[in-house]
């Protein structure tokens, strides 16, 4: 019999299944694109890059990986508290993100199939490393006596229509962030094994090389669509989902930073070297790069974050919602501000040093 004690406080459809998270700005979204729009790009321009990248999605270097070992096979139960919580919400967010590619990608590979046979491939290969990270995610939530319906998770979330530019900003960008989120978990396990309080993270190592080679095929395509990558357009639009990434991410991990002090991560240099790191892998394809040392950009991120604070404090009182709605009123005109701020903050260009060896 399940201990009630030792699950975290979620509300639950059913027993041991839980109800997905609620929607928000900083929940991972579900994405759709335009297929007809995708099918008729001509890729000729990059193919041969594009053929060797999906050369080694069919090598599938992580076919045998995602195989649980002896050390889960055990209680979970010392991992109480608001530890237990935030981890349980950790798991679940990084099954929803990884479910949502999955989504993504095995559609656009039926849409493209007699359309564009060589995109199609791609994609298809893609959302079998996004189902195995899917699955290997819920089975792990699965030990704290919880998990996703994820048939539910299809039907019931809303979907977001981004034309396929943005698909590949936003999920290229996705990608690399994930890589240098994991690579970065793991290598600071690696060195203090003592804070690994749970055995996923040994996978982190090769899990991490699928999203840096799914960043890779979207650097590809992106450079087949010249258009994406070198008019004046391209470079509003590559900053603001730059920007958009980095403050979702920013804003996530501080309010859980008692997650990742859990691991003996400091959650703010986490962040830095998590953003500079990506920041520097996207400007090898970007036209700019966000200028992340200026001294505007994380106290403008910080003030969000008090923002955020006094957001969760109306939300929690005993104010009637019409009440409440005119409290948030300040502080969300105030996270606005922030942003677009950091929007107008002079940007790198990084075309000069394209093609250079770093």
């Amino acid at each position: 019999m399940v201990d009630s004690l030792k699950k975290p406080g979620f509300e639950e459809m059913r027993a041991g299944t839980k109800v997905p998270a609620k929607e928000t700005l900083l929940t991972p979204r579900f994405y759709t694109t335009d297929f007809d729009e995708m099918a008729q790009m001509d890729l000729s321009v990059n193919e041969d890059e594009l053929k060797a990248i999906i050369e080694e999605f069919r090598a599938d270097y992580n076919r045998h990986h995602f195989v649980r070992d002896e050390q889960f096979e055990q209680s979970w139960d010392h991992i109480d508290g608001e530890t237990r919580q935030l981890f349980a919400e950790f798991l679940e967010r990084s099954c929803t993100a990884e479910f949502s590619g999955f989504l993504l990608y095995k559609e656009l590979g039926r849409r493209l199939k007699n359309k564009s046979p060589l995109l199609a491939e791609g994609f298809n290969l893609m959302s079998r490393d996004e189902a195995r990270h899917a699955g290997f995610l819920n089975k792990a939530l699965s030990d704290f006596n919880l998990s996703l319906d994820l048939g539910f998770l299809t039907k019931s979330r809303s979907y977001t229509f981004f034309k396929p530019k943005f698909i590949f900003y936003a999920t290229y960008l996705s990608e690399k962030i994930g890589y240098w989120r994991y690579i970065t978990i793991f290598r600071h396990l690696e060195a203090n094994p003592s804070d690994r309080i749970y055995p996923i993270f040994r996978w982190f190592e090769n899990w991490c090389q699928d999203e840096n080679r799914h960043g890779d095929f979207f650097d590809a395509v992106m450079r087949a669509q010249p258009q994406t990558l070198t008019d004046w357009k391209a470079r509003l639009w590559c900053r603001f989902f730059l920007l958009s990434v980095f403050a979702t991410m920013y804003l996530n991990d501080i309010q859980r930073t008692r997650f990742y002090e859990s691991l003996g991560l400091n959650t703010r240099e986490f962040e830095y070297e998590v953003i500079k790191n990506t920041n520097e892998t996207a400007g090898r394809v970007f036209p700019v790069k966000l200028n992340v040392d200026h001294p505007e950009f994380y106290d403008r991120l910080e003030i969000c974050v008090k923002n955020n604070e006094k957001l969760t404090e109306i939300v929690s009182s005993n104010s009637p919602k019409p009440v409440q709605f005119f409290q948030k009123l300040p502080y969300y005109f105030s996270n606005a501000w922030q942003i677009t701020k950091l929007y107008f903050l002079k940007t790198i260009d990084t075309v000069p040093t394209h093609g250079m060896a770093r």
